[in-house]
């Protein structure tokens, strides 16, 4: 039996901000959604070179998360 995982890949600015990040719901701020993966994640989180990282989740953990950030309406 296959297991798959999802990568969410993390780009940081220079002063340690996060620039930008993968499978990230509209209604959060690159920031947030990282703060939020960081928090929920359990060691999932593998620092790369070159201000980069990668979280790696199971899918149906990426779908829970995401669902804690609401829809934006316009």
């Amino acid at each position: 039996m296959e297991h798959s995982l999802v990568m969410i890949h993390v780009r940081f600015a220079n002063d340690g901000s996060v620039q930008e990040v993968g499978e990230r719901p509209a209604a959060a701020s690159p920031q947030a959604w990282f703060n939020h993966l960081s928090r929920n994640s359990h060691n999932s989180y593998e620092p790369l070179s070159g201000g980069r990282g990668v979280f790696r989740l199971d899918p149906a953990a990426v779908e829970q998360m995401q669902a804690a950030f609401p829809p934006v309406t316009t």
